[in-house]
């Protein structure tokens, strides 16, 4: 085959170099344009900023897949403005479908935004504002964040603000409540509206209502335009992912007038393992809008009504301070429990499983519990360590900040410990019951925030702390709270900056149980937030004034990571310390958290923990609106996977009043849970890491080795596990932990295939 021969003709005209090509295709003009490169920046205020003609040639270049934070600007809160400069060609109007807006999509931002196009106010804080609208302040002052969600905003062609093949000025002004700042994630791009954007289906992610072994979906298929009738074919297809079959497919012809929206439910069967349905319309001109949502399915085997024995089997406490551990156990109710062994000073009711008391003499005492009911018996070691040390699992539990953010109240936190209980997350080892943010006086109220002596007040949320407290551990539970060491928290409410011993007693006689120390506004103190010498104090300070009260707490440092905590968290009397910035319910965010605690496994153990944050799994959404988490079912059974490999602080941080079957089943495999709280305490090394493949391996008390096969990519993916190159040239039986049943004698390799974005957790067994 003869390669088609290419003329370049170049013509210098005016100074200008034209180049023709002739004898090759026309390359076709892009219909989007980036905007992912050419930001400037500069922190303050001032309206100036937005207007086309400003100098910003002293402004420095920035990237927008980053927080400032990260970029150069530690200590920066409130106002702070990007600009960016882009030549639109007149082609990608010319060639457009639809000609009546330019779409311009801004990534997300943390935490609100005003955007300008050529010094034109055109929106802000997700919305659209109306023509000739002048800029203020009060965008900055909602009650919630919109941090995580991607920006979007039409600019009609009729406004003239839009110089075709000429350069336009975007400029964003951006208020940052504390924290993360900044454009930092997400899609930024200019292009036309088209069919697509008018084209909504509605399908409410993950809900699936459930009929015997059938689910049925019902969705909406709606136009929101108000001038055109859009026409294609719509079509839906279950996929098994494992096996590729279909469960259930339908196309059907579709004609939206203005405004119309067309309705359309479907039934298929539950899915066994991992699945995915697809939407898909398929317009006239050949455009195509496809949507790929996750089916629920589930793993772990039902609970038996024999009686079987959870949780964490070693457990700490320091001599002579209060003493609680609620021995987790299922089966057919009532359940009876006893106990051999226990050291002086502590006593078990038989009814409830409940072990309180106070221990005076250091020492490991083995305890012989037993829990039975009319179907048989169970019965294990517990080992109690009378010592210097607590948390000698990684703690598990429930944290306020993931659901209810700020409009965290007294009662939301009681009805998440009743739900501990009458969901039978009790049953499997969750314990602790912790407030985040929000709890306090707010450092700008005119109320008093704390009394004449010094003592802190709570919020009218919040009328009893010391009863709630009672509550709490009278259902065997632990409780949990939040401050800082700066003078307010994250929220802007006050803190224990120069109350550290103060505020220590204030929690113990709450009877609090475990500390969220969170750095927050001491930044604003300090020179540079990645100094080890300068974060090591405030930390220092308030572990030792909880060394000074009454009862044991449980420490737990909250600094995003800086200087390396991990190296030093221990030295300050840490019992976990946060690894990462804050976690939120999106793969990416999942993914860079997760699977970057690689190489920090050495500085975990029994008693200090690395903590990659909190669970973002069932009804999440950090405030009063609350939704179903963003990630695909395959996405959280990685989640799950990943952090009980990890050895990390099992933390839910979702609405324990609106738990579904799926959620439930997730956060109840106690084999699963048992690999997170495994009593040697060794946190996974990835030992292997190709092809969007990542394996992770860790060690068990009792001999045996779990691992965990992830996909990382967006394909299901055929793998074959090299079981000799994980250390086992002989013969091992697999288990497969979150179906727990054993899969086979096998020897050199494992055949398995992953769904995207999924996991195979294995337990390796010496045969």
């Amino acid at each position: 085959m003869f390669k088609r021969a290419t003329i370049v003709l170049m013509l210098i005209v005016f100074g200008t170099v034209i180049i023709a090509l002739s004898g090759c295709e026309e390359k076709k003009a892009p219909t989007v344009i980036s905007l992912d490169k050419g930001w400037l920046f500069h922190p303050g205020d001032n309206l100036e900023f937005a207007k086309p003609e400003y100098n910003d040639s002293s402004w420095k270049s920035i990237g927008v897949y980053e927080p400032w934070e990260k970029q150069g600007y530690p200590r920066l809160n409130g106002f702070a403005w990007y600009r960016t400069k882009v030549v639109i060609p007149s082609s990608i109007r010319d060639e457009a479908d639809l000609k009546d807006s330019l779409i311009v999509k801004l990534g997300k931002i943390d935490d609100f935004d005003q955007v300008f196009f050529n010094g034109v106010l055109i929106g802000e804080n997700l919305q659209n504002v109306k023509p000739g609208t002048k800029p203020a302040n009060d965008f900055k002052d909602l009650k919630n964040s919109y941090w995580n969600e991607q920006r979007r905003y039409s600019l009609p062609l009729k406004s003239g603000l839009i110089k075709w093949d000429n350069t336009n000025v975007i400029a964003v002004r951006v208020f940052d409540w504390g924290g993360a700042g900044g454009i930092f994630a997400g899609e930024l791009s200019i292009g036309m509206q088209s069919y697509k954007d008018y084209v909504k289906i509605i399908y409410n992610n993950g809900d699936f209502k459930s009929f015997g072994k059938q689910f049925e979906k019902k969705i909406v298929v709606k136009n929101i335009s108000k001038n055109y009738t859009i026409e294609g074919e719509f079509s839906v297809n279950v996929v098994d992912n494992i096996t590729d079959k279909k469960l259930y497919e339908k196309e059907v012809p579709m004609s939206l007038p203005p405004k119309g929206k067309n309705y359309f439910s479907f039934t298929f069967d539950k899915p066994k393992e991992s699945a995915k349905v697809e939407y898909e319309f398929e317009f006239k001109n050949d455009e195509e809008k496809i949507i790929t949502e996750g089916v629920p399915y589930i793993l772990t085997p039902p609970v038996k009504e024999t009686p079987q024995i959870n949780g964490a089997l070693v457990y700490g406490e320091r001599i002579n301070k209060p003493f609680l551990y609620r021995i987790a156990a299922t089966g057919k109710r009532p359940l009876k429990f006893s106990a051999e062994g226990l050291p002086e000073g502590l006593t078990l009711n038989a009814n409830t499983g409940i072990i309180t008391g106070k221990v005076s003499k250091a020492g490991k005492y083995e305890v012989k519990i037993s829990v039975k009911n009319t179907l048989g018996t169970d019965t294990k070691t517990l080992e109690i360590v009378i010592g210097n040390k607590l948390a000698l699992t990684p703690p598990m539990g429930w944290n306020s900040w993931n659901c209810w953010g700020l409009s965290v109240s007294q009662k939301k936190v009681y009805d998440a410990a009743k739900a501990f209980v009458n969901t039978g997350l009790a049953d499997h080892g969750w314990t602790y019951i912790n407030i985040d943010d929000g709890w306090e006086i707010p450092g700008n109220s005119k109320k008093p925030k704390r009394k004449r002596n010094g003592e802190i007040l709570t919020n009218e949320k919040f009328p009893d702390m010391q009863k709630l407290g009672k509550d709490i551990h009278a259902l065997g539970l632990k409780f949990g709270i939040y401050s800082s060491p700066g003078p307010l928290t994250c929220g802007g409410y006050t803190a224990s900056y120069g109350h550290e011993l103060q505020d220590a007693k204030t929690f113990a006689k709450w009877g609090i149980d475990y500390l969220k120390y969170d750095l927050c506004s001491y930044r604003k103190m300090m020179k540079d937030q990645n100094s080890v010498e300068e974060l090591m104090p405030p930390y220092i300070k308030m572990h030792k004034a909880l060394m000074k009260i009454n009862r044991d707490i449980v420490y737990s440092l909250c600094e995003y990571g800086n200087g390396k905590v991990w190296e030093w968290g221990e030295k300050v009397g840490g019992n976990l310390w946060r690894t990462t910035g804050d976690i939120w319910d999106d793969w990416n965010r999942l993914y860079q958290i997760g699977f970057g605690q690689a190489g920090l496994e050495k500085y975990a153990g029994p008693g200090h923990w690395n903590d990659p944050d909190m669970l973002v799994l069932g009804w999440v959404g950090w405030g009063p609106n609350l939704h179903r988490t963003r990630l695909t079912p395959d996405e959280q059974y990685t989640h799950m996977s990943l952090w009980a490999l990890l050895s990390a602080p099992l933390l839910l941080g979702n609405d324990l009043t609106k738990l579904d079957d799926f959620t439930l089943n997730l956060i109840t495999n106690d084999e699963v849970i048992a690999i997170d709280q495994d009593k040697l305490g060794k946190q996974a090394s990835r030992v292997f890491n190709k092809d969007s493949i990542q394996i992770w391996k860790k060690p068990l008390a009792d001999g045996t080795t779990a691992v965990g096969i992830f996909n990382t990519s967006v394909k299901n993916n055929d793998f074959v596990l090299d079981l000799v190159g994980l250390g086992f040239s002989w013969e091992v039986i697999l288990r497969d932990v979150w179906k727990q049943k054993n899969i086979g004698v096998f020897a050199h390799t494992y055949p398995c295939r992953i769904p995207a974005h999924g996991v195979k957790l294995l337990k390796i067994i010496k045969k």
